[in-house]
């Protein structure tokens, strides 16, 4: 699965190569339209909750922390990732998501914790 999973600002064109585009933000992205963002999926039920989103408030001093949280959130959404183990099995899924930075977002330790876990 390691090959299969991609992430990308949703903001970014798409491209074939996304495979199935799933974005995993709580909140719909500003200023874009469902046509132009090209999500194939909106799976917002996995994105941190809105408690640990505002916490968080893309602090990179809280990265660790956050990433501890948002890990023990995902354990209690076992639909959600057998349905994205599920579509990563069938071809290329990118993980969509809002954030600036890419180096502390949800996705990413989505990803992570999806191919840690399989």
């Amino acid at each position: 699965m390691r090959d299969k999973l991609k992430l990308k600002r949703v903001y970014e064109a798409p491209h074939k190569d996304d495979g199935t585009r799933i974005l995993v933000d709580r909140l719909w992205p500003r200023g874009l339209t469902k046509e132009k963002a090209k999500v194939d999926l909106w799976l917002k039920e996995i994105a941190p909750s809105t408690e640990l989103r505002k916490w968080f408030a893309h602090d990179p001093k809280k990265w660790r922390s956050f990433r501890a949280r948002y890990q023990t959130e995902l354990k209690h959404h076992a639909d959600e990732l057998k349905l994205l183990k599920s579509k990563a099995r069938e071809g290329t899924v990118t993980l969509i998501y809002g954030a600036r930075d890419q180096e502390h977002n949800e996705a990413l330790v989505l990803k992570q914790f999806l191919q840690r876990t399989t």
